[in-house]
Parts: C-alpha cells; structure tokens; sequence
C-alpha cells in the first residue's frame, strides 16, 4: 500500500510549481516548434500528435454530450476517424463534429495556461492520462502503437528528465499544439477548394446546419487563432517578467 507520507511526497511533486523558466527557453522552444510545424519531413512526422488531440476532441465531445464512443482508429497517414452512435442530427453531433479542429489549439491553451503557473510536472502527468484513457478506445494497431509510444516519451520524460530538461519539452509541445492546430484548419481549406475532401468535419457541419462549410472552416481559424494569442501570451510570461532586462543565458540555477 502507497503510505501517506508517499501520498503527500506525489501531491507535491504534482502541484509544486518550479522556477520560471528564463526567457531564452521560451524563445527557443517557440523557434523550435514553429520550425517543426512549417518544415515538411518534421511536420509530416509530428502531425501524429495533432491527429491524437483531433481525435480525442471529437471522443470527449461525444460522450459529453451523450453519445455512445464505439472507438477510435489512428492512420499511418496522419489521418483519423472517431465512431460514435447517437442521433445523425442535433447538438450532440454538431458539438462531435465541431470539436476536431479546435481540439489541439483548445489543449495547448490548456497546457499553456497550466506552464503559466509553472505546473509542469501536473502537465505532463495529466497528458499521459489522457493518451492511457484514449489508448482504451483505440481500435487499430498503428492507433494502439502511436499512443503508447507518445505515452511513453511522456512518462519518461516527467520521471526521469532534469528539471532543465522537463522544461523544454513542455514548452516546445504546448507551442507545437498551439501552432500546429492553425496548420490543418489551413489545408482543410485547401483540399476542400480541389474538392479532395468533400465528407470533411466542416461539410458534413454544413448538412447539419444552416451555414455553409466555409463558415466552419473560418470559425475553426478563428478559435485556433484566437488560442495561439492567448496561449502565446501566458508562454511568454516569463519574458515579459524580465522586460526591460537582458535575458538569461543559463537555463536554471
């Protein structure tokens, strides 16, 4: 049995904040996810993750709105789908639908607001929850595979990494989610206009609603957008802490 002393020694390990990260950090770790995000090869590799947090959003908003979740399959190509049973029409639809695109802008707001209070511990160990509840739900091997190795450089990096270390990676996955969430709302659009994805989230919410699937496309931006400025704007608290001074070379003391 886990004692309380072990008990108390894991809360705080999770709710503690560590030292602000130095501004350097920050911007590195923007540089860097910016850089994967806009590159081709890198972005074709770490889409898997944006892929995760698509399908996840459209599971969570199935079941909290009442539909029942019959699984989840993830593709070699970056591709996804989530099937759940429930009324063709409705809110609880239209919510399922709707929560794609913005998932992975909406997490790493999440993520960004929970490195504001320098919860990095608390982000990364809620991050491997969330992969083992979804690695529940999966219904393919390359699904299966994607979740457990994601999970797994999470674990290890919460558990084994130096503070240092921790850091980066936190940041630089929160900017990523934050950027890369803007990058498929932009090719949506694209394949749309060659009509290479005419059953997309935002035609089929074109069927379901009054508005056309341009109107959703923009409010996926839209959300996305508006995401990365706020995201951005917690993650670089520490540079604004320090304005007016010259940056820090060192990572920490």
């Amino acid at each position: 049995m886990v004692s309380i002393d072990g008990l108390g020694t894991l809360w705080d390990r999770l709710f503690t904040a560590q030292p602000d990260p130095p501004p350097l950090l920050v911007l590195v770790t923007a540089a860097v996810a910016l850089a994967v995000v806009a590159t081709r090869l890198p972005w074709r590799i770490a889409r898997n993750a944006v892929t995760i947090a698509h399908e996840g959003g459209h599971a969570l908003a199935a079941l909290l709105t009442g539909r029942r979740l019959h699984g989840i399959r993830l593709h070699s190509d970056t591709s996804g789908l989530t099937l759940s049973a429930g009324r063709p029409t409705g809110p609880g639809m239209i919510l399922t639908l709707l929560a794609g695109y913005v998932a992975p802008s909406l997490i790493g707001l999440a993520g960004a607001w929970l490195l504001g209070g320098n919860r990095i511990t608390l982000l990364l160990w809620v991050a491997v929850a969330l992969l083992l509840a979804m690695l529940v739900m999966v219904r393919n091997v390359f699904g299966a595979l994607s979740l457990l190795v994601t999970g797994g450089v999470v674990l290890a990096v919460s558990w084994y990494a130096s503070p240092q270390v921790q850091a980066a990676f936190a940041w630089t996955c929160v900017w990523f989610l934050l950027l890369g969430g803007v990058r498929p709302v932009v090719e949506l659009q694209r394949m749309r206009s060659r009509g290479r994805m005419p059953e997309s989230d935002a035609d089929q919410l074109a069927r379901l609603t009054p508005f056309p699937p341009l109107f959703w496309v923009a409010l996926f931006a839209l959300v996305n957008l508006l995401a990365l400025v706020v995201g951005a704007a917690l993650l670089a608290g520490p540079i604004l802490t320090d304005a007016g001074g010259f940056p820090h070379i060192g990572l920490y003391a």
